[in-house]
């Protein structure tokens, strides 16, 4: 397959290039600072020489956006918007322009999108989307997204959980904090934590390509959430640290100004089933945290 992934320069963007092309695709990057043969030069805003390496494409995958762990403030706020709105825009321009359009369109989204919620398991069908600026962000991102109907392109919106790897996201973090005996409970510590093992994002994402009936939005999150409490209990546990400091939320607002980041990325309850995967058959290399972990820990 041709395979086009636009802002394919970080975390899983990188995870996904080496997924495929170990599987003998044909992997493009369009990203701002192009370093290698398959990187192409792109800024996300405008129409460019980029958009011809849209033609005939088999994937599309857009995971373009400021990252989100950062502070909310109004600058940071429009960018993480304009981001990832104006991105899908162009990309849509560009494909529009094609005369053999891309197969399929993966464009990212958020498990955010989901309310806080401790009990409510949230699937496709039946999750709530709530009211606020994490949320709203993903609710336009969809709406640009979904907003014109191309009946030759397949389209779905990753509604995507914390992706666990070594190379990047929450995971090395985590570890870190654990390891230097802060690894106790975030806030309340009821919170859930929906995650995903990053081979089961790639494998799932091949997934959605490689199967017609899958379209429209889908959560790309392992089937078990766990609490905040118990997950960085198991983590304790697993690299043998014997306690873990708790961090109350008054602590983590002080913490979160130094660490120029916001609570909301530790204390929101994300409780998310892929239900939708489940259904067309996926299998979970890591359905459980315990997997998940242990194998990144060898590994």
């Amino acid at each position: 397959m041709k395979i086009i992934i636009a802002g394919g320069s970080g975390f899983l963007g990188e995870n996904l290039e080496k997924y495929f092309t170990e599987k003998a695709n044909q992997v493009y990057i369009l990203t701002r600072n192009p370093q290698r043969k398959n990187e192409i030069y792109w800024d996300a805003q405008t129409l460019g020489e980029w958009k011809t390496s849209l033609e005939s494409a088999d994937v599309l995958v857009n995971l373009t956006g400021k990252s989100v762990d950062c502070r909310y403030h109004e600058k940071n706020k429009q960018e993480i918007y304009s981001s990832r709105i104006n991105s899908t825009g162009i990309l849509q321009k560009a494909v529009d322009e094609c005369s053999e359009k891309p197969k399929i369109w993966l464009n990212a989204s958020s498990a955010t999108i989901y309310v806080h919620s401790e009990k409510h398991l949230n699937t496709e069908e039946n999750g709530i989307v709530g009211d606020d600026f994490s949320m709203n962000i993903c609710k336009s991102w969809e709406n640009e997204f979904f907003a014109v109907k191309n009946e030759e392109i397949r389209k779905v919106a990753l509604r995507t959980s914390i992706v666990l790897g070594n190379t990047g996201g929450a995971f090395p973090k985590l570890k870190m904090i654990t390891k230097l005996g802060l690894g106790g409970k975030q806030g309340g510590g009821n919170q859930m934590v929906s995650w995903i093992h990053v081979d089961d994002f790639c494998r799932a994402v091949n997934c959605i390509i490689q199967n017609a009936n899958l379209s429209g939005t889908v959560n790309i999150t392992a089937p078990n959430p766990l609490s905040n409490q118990s997950m960085m209990r198991k983590l304790r546990n697993k690299i043998r640290i014997p306690f873990g400091l708790n961090a109350p939320v008054w602590q983590l607002e002080i913490a979160s100004i130094f660490l120029n980041t916001e609570t909301e990325l530790l204390l929101k309850s994300r409780n998310v089933y892929p239900e939708k995967l489940i259904k067309n058959g996926f299998k979970f290399s890591y359905s459980t945290f315990d997997e998940a972990i242990l194998n990144l820990l060898e590994s």
